[in-house]
């Protein structure tokens, strides 16, 4: 197998596109594309030509001969990929198919002119796929200073190799027909009649940024609160760089086993002086050098089977950090070996069945994984001093004392005012990412979604590559189909109307101060050391160059 696909895969399928001999699955025309934890290339049918490799916009593409040994497991797991799938596959001896970009037939005096609020993955995407045609114009709004949402904010800072995905969404912003709106907030800044005055079309892509919440007593104790709200705190969101994360206590329980679920258990257990090589946050560091937690407990309702957490994430966390399962625990997965018949579920038990044993002393901070523990209420007077869970579909209690408390069961949407909003799935109701009343059934014009606020929090970073896809596509369609309005206002009217309602707006030339002060801060050992609060990120966006006399000068003859 002369090249792999490794952990850091993010599944936008560029790689696929590169491959000469379409030896990359599965492919983004094929239904397990949309709920495969990884990409897979076929050994045999691979000719080492490294075009993949080029591709790949996060590096997780090696050569077989250059794998580290936490690397080593992916040989097998690309590989097993494929015997299952013996006679289902395409041939290996053309491209696989690629979806040309939507056609735009501009208007007279009237290009396509696009608002797109949010700028992470699909955000980026979106604009990519618009910004294929020549002419059209894409303002991406996003209420922070900085951009690229969950890729900033959601990786883990010892993923800097998945992180690398920004270099391709710099290449994305630096394209003619792209501006920044930075630091502006629509729905407080800006409305979106507002914004729909000013564009042929809106489409959001703004995620979803609240947690579900875990309904239990004791949930709002002192010592408690969510994965993703400490994923935030050590990535510096400057909402969460003051979050008060207590870690002067033995043992952390993580409820919900997901991959964040495990983000958050491997950084609370990593050697502090391995992070501090990355951008986490300063705050985070400096209280991970003083914690006191030597377990953290990563509990699950279901059995072993049912791990919420991809095969890939698994293999990283078990290359990296001890993790040990309880012999109760070891025999479930023994017993649920011996029953399952889905490869990619055995294969998570094989890893599992190997795990330590929780008895033994423990010599440095460990991940325990526990299941059939249904949580019921989080115990403690002043502040949180245990979990009690139920043993699943029993009445048997079980207490795991601990300081922190943490929920891990995943993300919601909000909703966006001015659209429709579908409470139970928490996503906009959407065709396609056309936005639908769901009251008549009728699409609102001119409003479209991708991502997350689409279709729910599924998928991985490169997965809304082709929900975004999908949505420009129709998007375009409509454009040309003559259902979208010209804009009302006049181009120059966006600007003024910014920055009457928020003088501080920023825009590429802003982030790209702020970015470079940061790589500066961060010195020779380390990616980058983020600014925490939005007054440090305006201060260094203060320093960007002013724009050429020529641009001035047009700009002010545009006005």
């Amino acid at each position: 197998m002369p090249h792999v696909i490794t952990q850091s895969c993010c599944s936008d399928g560029s790689c696929v596109y590169a491959c000469p001999v379409n030896c990359i699955h599965p492919t983004p025309d094929e239904p397990e594309f949309a709920t495969a934890e990884m990409l897979y290339i076929d050994p045999v049918a691979c000719v080492d030509c490294g075009a993949c490799v080029t591709a790949c916009p996060v590096g997780a593409i090696s050569h077989d001969s250059k794998l580290t040994p936490q690397q080593l497991p992916f040989v097998a797991l690309n590989a097993a990929y494929y015997p299952q799938r013996e006679g289902k596959l395409p041939p290996t001896s053309k491209l696989a198919p690629v979806l040309e970009a939507p056609k735009v037939f501009p208007r007279k005096g009237h290009p396509l002119t696009v608002a797109i609020v949010g700028s992470g993955p699909a955000a980026m995407y979106a604009a990519d796929e618009l910004l294929t045609q020549k002419g059209v114009q894409v303002n991406v709004f996003e209420k922070l200073p900085t951009p690229y949402g969950l890729v900033r904010a959601g990786v883990a800072p010892d993923h800097q190799s998945t992180k690398r995905v920004t270099r391709l969404f710099d290449r994305i912003a630096a394209q003619p027909g792209f501006r920044f709106f930075l630091n502006v907030e629509v729905g407080s800044h800006l409305t979106h009649e507002e914004l729909m005055a000013h564009h042929h079309a809106v489409l959001y892509a703004v995620g979803a940024p609240t947690d579900r919440r875990l309904d239990i007593e004791g949930m709002d104790l002192p010592g408690t609160g969510t994965a993703t709200e400490v994923v935030a705190w050590y990535n510096g969101h400057p909402d969460f760089a003051s979050l008060p994360v207590d870690l002067g206590h033995d043992r952390a329980v993580i409820v919900g086993n997901g991959n964040v679920a495990l983000d958050v258990a491997r950084i609370l257990t990593t050697d502090p002086d391995v992070l501090a090589r990355t951008d986490i946050s300063e705050a985070a560091l400096a209280a991970l050098r003083a914690s006191r937690i030597t377990e953290v407990v990563v509990a699950a309702r279901r059995g072993p089977a049912q791990s919420a957490f991809t095969l890939p994430e698994l293999i990283g966390l078990t290359s990296t950090c001890e993790v040990v399962l309880s012999a109760e625990d070891h025999d479930a997965v023994i017993r649920a070996l011996g029953t399952t018949q889905d490869p990619l579920t055995r294969n998570k038990l094989q890893v599992l069945s190997k795990l330590g044993d929780a008895s033994a002393p423990v010599t440095r901070p460990r991940i325990r994984l526990a299941y059939h523990l249904t949580p019921t209420r989080v115990a403690g007077a002043a502040r949180a001093e245990a979990v009690e869970f139920t043993r699943t579909g029993t009445d048997e209690v079980v207490r795991i004392d601990a300081g922190l408390v943490l929920s891990s069961i995943g993300y919601r949407g909000k909703p966006i005012p001015g659209l429709p909003f579908d409470e139970e799935r928490a996503v906009v109701p959407n065709d396609g990412g056309r936005v639908v009343d769901p009251r008549t059934g009728e699409r609102v014009r001119g409003s479209y979604v991708a991502g997350w606020i689409k279709r729910g929090p599924t998928g991985f970073i490169g997965t809304n590559k082709s929900c975004a896809a999908q949505t420009v596509r129709n998007l375009v369609d409509d454009y040309n189909a003559g259902v979208l309005r010209d804009p009302a206002a006049r181009p120059a009217a966006l600007d003024k109307l910014v920055r009457d309602r928020r003088p501080g707006v920023l825009d590429a030339a802003g982030w790209h101060a702020i970015d470079a002060a940061e790589v500066a801060r961060g010195g020779a050992d380390r990616p980058r050391a983020k600014f925490l609060t939005v007054a440090e990120m305006l201060a260094a966006a203060a320093n960007a160059p002013a724009p050429p006399l020529g641009r001035r000068i047009l700009a002010g003859l545009r006005r």
